[in-house]
């Protein structure tokens, strides 16, 4: 991944990641401080109301406001680091706007893929880890297209899903993802289970739905 970057003769950019990406990493990792910082019963009371829980699927906020809690610190480091991972060429490809919409309309999807193989349970789901998935699925299909630029430009095609390196590589992560589900491997630090049909329906949004809001692909079929 090209986290680093020379962007001229005079001036070293460090970290080389748009600003929406870093600004989602910081206001999970506030939203994770703020409840660490104001303890039970308070803390609990967040997860009550804020995270996704399937027995109850009208409440719309939810679907959207449980990829800003998380069970733990780690939980919010590693997910802030996957969306470090994967977030950049996204975000440079489709830009702020529509980046931000595909990134909360992936955790959408991924609740509700959790919703049918979970329904009617009380357990809390949280975190951003099914939204992320869904921005690796959309950032495999830019990265295997081609080569970025040292200014993280893609080339204007999307790679197709059926390509062989793309299909490998998400061949791999719904197998990693099955053995999670069925061995039980992948605790989270508070030994809950990881959701992981939470994280494919968030990667094959993603993985299918990048051709849908790219700019690039849409001016492409519209020529």
């Amino acid at each position: 991944m090209t986290f680093f970057q020379s962007s001229g003769p005079h001036t070293e950019r460090f970290l080389n990641a748009p600003a929406s990406v870093l600004w989602l990493i910081g206001v999970i990792m506030a939203a994770h401080a703020a409840r660490a910082f104001l303890g039970a019963p308070q803390s609990n009371y967040i997860i009550v109301d804020y995270a996704f829980i399937p027995a109850r699927p009208t409440d719309a906020l939810t679907y959207v406001s449980y990829l800003f809690v998380h069970g733990g610190f780690l939980h919010a480091l590693i997910n802030s680091l996957w969306l470090l991972a994967f977030g950049p060429p996204v975000a440079w490809r489709l830009g702020t706007t529509r980046f931000l919409v595909f990134y909360f309309l992936c955790g959408i999807a991924a609740a509700l893929a959790h919703l049918v193989s979970d329904l009617g349970s009380m357990v809390p789901v949280v975190g951003a880890s099914g939204a992320i998935s869904g921005l690796m699925g959309g950032a495999i299909r830019i990265l295997y297209a081609g080569p970025l630029s040292p200014f993280g430009q893609s080339p204007p095609s999307l790679a197709p899903v059926y390509a062989r390196p793309v299909l490998f590589f998400a061949s791999v992560w719904i197998g990693v993802n099955i053995v999670v589900g069925v061995t039980g491997l992948g605790l989270t630090e508070d030994g809950e289970l990881i959701a992981w049909v939470a994280h494919m329906g968030g990667f094959f949004a993603g993985f299918l739905g990048i051709g849908l809001i790219d700019p690039a692909q849409k001016h492409q079929s519209a020529v």
